[in-house]
């Protein structure tokens, strides 16, 4: 009788360093990643997945996470008392955990390089969309930042309010999710590559846990969904959720998923989300002139509608209601994780976000 030779798991480790080789290769040819992965295999393979997940009325990616977080909780007491019970063997044990870890990494990462990773090597949006995004002057700055005031200013006044005076989409959150994908069905006419069948954005329970963190929205690539912290003010909404969307097409750069937001923003039919995406905008844009001319940015500050100073402040409220420990420590992580799949490079004058805007406002400006 012939026995089957046993599958050994350590084998598994070798994942790991499979999925490293394969983001260096990714890395070097952009063009191959863009026509064979982003824009075929990742395009499918997150359509399929995202119509599975988009069953479900709820987020998918939340109750991993935390089934996640409570199971690895569970392996680390369970491995605690096995030291405790067996000190004789604690080396063994330890050891045995510790593959345990490793192995559960590895198929993690290769995971993930295989369903979202390769897309921080496609091609730039600016070369997709053909923008010049060069370096700007500062009056360029100031010229964009006026024009954002502008029509911040006038969509404030086709916008709802509270008995605060902030803006507000009467028909609340989940209206809110329900309509963004209108803004992508109007830019896939433009881009096609914005376009598909994907699951509409989700708010997340546990979004003032996200607020903690400072994190206003989670793509999460094994489940395909754009998740949203919905505890943020309305008018920053509809933005994060178009921000999650562009991810969820395989835009994984967070600077340019921000311009993909904007875009998707301003083309959505509903006055909401083109105020939500040009707010964003006009803060990014007016941070970046307060770090060349501080004095350009406190006389156009003055330019703001009483409606839009309420709603920057109800912002800047909102943050610092959250700041704490648990903050500083989800940027760290964020900072070390963009810095890990190649987002540190490719900054221009003030920054990917500004330049694009510069860039897309150029001729018009």
């Amino acid at each position: 009788m012939v026995r089957k030779k046993k599958f050994n798991k350590m084998y598994l480790l070798l994942l790991f360093p499979l999925a490293l080789a394969s983001a260096y290769l990714a890395s070097r040819s952009p063009v191959m990643v863009e026509r064979y992965y982003s824009r075929s295999v990742y395009r499918c393979l997150a359509q399929i997945i995202s119509s599975v997940t988009g069953i479900f009325p709820f987020s998918v990616a939340e109750i991993l996470m935390v089934f996640t977080l409570v199971l690895i909780i569970a392996g680390v007491v369970y491995g605690i008392a096995e030291l405790a019970k067996n000190p004789g063997k604690r080396l063994k044990i330890f050891f045995k955990q510790l593959s345990i870890a490793a192995i559960a990494l590895s198929l993690v990462y290769f995971s993930f390089i295989a369903v979202w990773g390769l897309n921080y090597h496609r091609l730039s949006i600016a070369s997709i969309a053909n923008l010049d995004a060069q370096p700007a002057s500062v009056e360029e700055l100031e010229t964009l930042c006026r024009y954002l005031i502008q029509n911040a200013n006038r969509l404030r006044g086709l916008v709802e309010e509270d008995e605060d005076g902030i803006m507000v989409s009467p028909e609340g959150v989940n209206d809110i999710l329900k309509r963004a994908e209108k803004g992508y069905q109007a830019a896939s006419a433009v881009y096609p590559e914005l376009g598909g069948k994907y699951g509409r954005p989700k708010g997340v329970m546990l979004s003032k846990v996200m607020s903690y963190q400072g994190i206003g929205g989670i793509y999460f690539p094994f489940t395909a969904e754009a998740n949203v912290n919905i505890s943020e003010p309305h008018f920053m909404i509809p933005f994060t959720a178009s921000h999650e969307m562009a991810h969820q097409r395989g835009f994984a750069r967070e600077d340019e998923a921000n311009y993909i937001g904007y875009i998707a923003s301003i083309m959505h039919p509903d006055y909401d989300f083109q105020y939500s995406g040009t707010m964003v905008a006009l803060q990014y844009s007016m941070n970046a002139l307060g770090r060349q001319d501080i004095n350009r940015y406190n006389q156009l500050r003055e330019e703001y509608s009483q409606g839009v100073a309420r709603d920057f402040q109800a912002w800047y409220e909102h943050c610092k209601q959250y700041e704490g420990f648990a903050r500083r420590t989800t940027d760290r992580i964020n900072n070390a994780y963009l810095q890990a799949n190649a987002q540190s490079d490719g900054v221009q004058s003030y920054g990917r976000m500004v330049d694009l805007l510069l860039a897309h406002y150029r001729d018009i400006l």
